[in-house]
């Protein structure tokens, strides 16, 4: 018999949409999980968007706060995709009601806002998830499997990408996400979190770092309604950016291996292209997500002109198996987040973490806010 469990999902814009396709196909590729989300309810503030979720996924109700969610006793996990402003003030609420929490990255403006939410699921005693997707690709953990199995020798750098343009367009609104006071960081909690997270996962703890940031496009035109997305305004009165578009970071980690982390959200000709490419004593692996069901491998004892080989994850690698039969079948972005939503339900249904959690997500804004700080004086900043 398959337990029911009440979710809820508060901020219904594209993120919130994808935890909420992932709720609805969790079962379809993991049916001996032993629980089954069923959508109870979801929290938008802009008018119309919840009762359109409603009817298109069949959540039982919608409301404009989210407050509602936490007093209501038919939730027992919540999506929490609003705002990077509101992250902390909801997250903390939703623990202290008992709620368990899947909570989107950067948790909060702050490597304070992140503790704060942890402290308080630690204390309600609920399990968390946190959106750190691009760990949960197959390649990923095959890599990740790769560097701790020494085959590549020891590691001696990496370099980290992530590089977009969703933010390139001179007519790109201005909205929360440019704002200090409500997005925090600019591409520091967007991209170079995931970068922060995937450094970790790969290789260990980081010791210290010495970054540097910029902001390429400085005025962007206010929007006069709503916004979704990446949406563009033009023509509208201008307003300052007040966080980065840039950053690159020198890593050293407690192995004692070296590192580059890059992201930017203003790449003209860059979509998505994020990916590691990490360099051992014996060899090396590559990844890129834009060819997100494989990766590069060059393994063995010839040292130079030492070749690569592809890889193409099959059903033995990480989650792949609980969606394609065989090697070289494509997985997608939504597939990830499939896994994370599982990794999450399981957490509740066995009282064991699985996959990335809120302390992971303090782990990674430790380094975000010590990327800013060096930024901010020029320094090497010890973690």
């Amino acid at each position: 018999m398959v337990d029911s469990l009440g979710v809820a999902v508060v901020g219904f814009g594209w993120m919130g949409r994808v935890h909420t396709q992932a709720y609805s196909r969790v079962l379809h590729h993991y049916p001996r999980l032993g629980l089954r989300p069923e959508l109870v309810t979801v929290a938008e503030e802009v008018p119309g968007r919840a009762e359109e979720a409603a009817a298109q996924f069949g959540f039982a109700s919608t409301t404009r706060n989210w407050r509602d969610v936490a007093a209501d006793p038919r939730v027992r996990a919540v999506s929490v995709t609003a705002p990077n402003f509101l992250h902390r003030e909801i997250g903390v609420a939703m623990a202290q009601a008992g709620k368990h929490l899947w909570i989107e990255k950067p948790v909060g403006l702050s490597a304070e806002d992140a503790r704060a939410v942890a402290d308080a699921a630690g204390k309600a005693g609920v399990h968390s998830a946190v959106g750190f997707n691009y760990r949960n690709a197959p390649a990923v953990e095959a890599a990740r499997a790769l560097i701790a199995s020494g085959d590549i020798g020891t590691v001696t750098h990496v370099r980290i990408r992530l590089f977009s343009d969703y933010a390139a367009h001179p007519e790109g609104a201005l909205t929360w996400r440019y704002e200090k006071e409500r997005g925090g960081s600019g591409v520091l909690g967007d991209l170079a979190s995931h970068g922060a997270d995937l450094a970790r996962y790969l290789l260990g703890d980081i010791a210290s770092l010495t970054a540097d940031t910029a902001i390429f496009v400085p005025e962007r035109a206010r929007p006069t309604g709503a916004t979704a997305g990446h949406s563009r305004a033009s023509g509208g009165e201008l307003g300052p950016v007040e966080n980065e578009d840039y950053v690159n970071c020198l890593l050293r980690f407690a192995s004692g291996a070296r590192g580059v982390l890059e992201a930017c959200r203003v790449s003209v000709g860059e979509q998505n292209n994020y990916g590691f490419e990490v360099h051992g004593t014996k060899g090396a692996v590559f990844w890129d997500f834009r060819r997100m069901n494989e990766f590069g491998v060059s393994r063995g004892t010839a040292y130079q002109d030492q070749p690569v080989s592809t890889v193409y994850v099959g059903p033995g690698d990480g989650e792949f198996g609980a969606f394609q039969p065989g090697a070289a079948n494509a997985m997608g972005y939504d597939d990830l987040k499939v896994v994370e939503a599982h990794r999450f339900l399981r957490s509740i249904a066995e009282g064991t973490s699985y996959g990335a959690t809120l302390a992971d997500a303090v782990h990674s804004a430790v380094v975000l806010d010590a990327m800013a700080r060096s930024a901010q004086t020029g320094a090497w900043v010890s973690l």
